[in-house]
């Protein structure tokens, strides 16, 4: 039963996949940064930005690219509105 896939289909699966993945690699680095922060420094009470939250911050701007790239955008139809949109100037 070989059933042949949209490859355009393929290639979403794919970006969503990785960020998925890429999220619960974000959660598992967040808590292990947290529990060393909280059991070198943190135990000693709040002072200043721990952090932990600079880690955050980073990884966070790689995942939310990926998030937007594997659910927000679709290139193809960016690019196929493009083409439309030049297609009737011409005209």
């Amino acid at each position: 039963m070989d059933e042949q896939r949209d490859e355009k289909l393929w290639q979403i699966a794919k970006r969503r996949a990785n960020f998925q993945d890429s999220l619960v690699g974000f959660v598992i680095v967040s808590a292990i940064c947290w529990a060393v922060w909280f059991f070198t420094s943190g135990r000693d009470g709040f002072h200043g930005t721990p952090w932990p939250l600079w880690v955050m911050f980073g990884l966070g701007i790689g995942l939310v690219m990926k998030f937007i790239r594997a659910y927000k955008t679709d290139k193809d139809t960016l690019t196929e509105r493009e083409y439309e949109k030049l297609k009737n100037q011409q005209k």
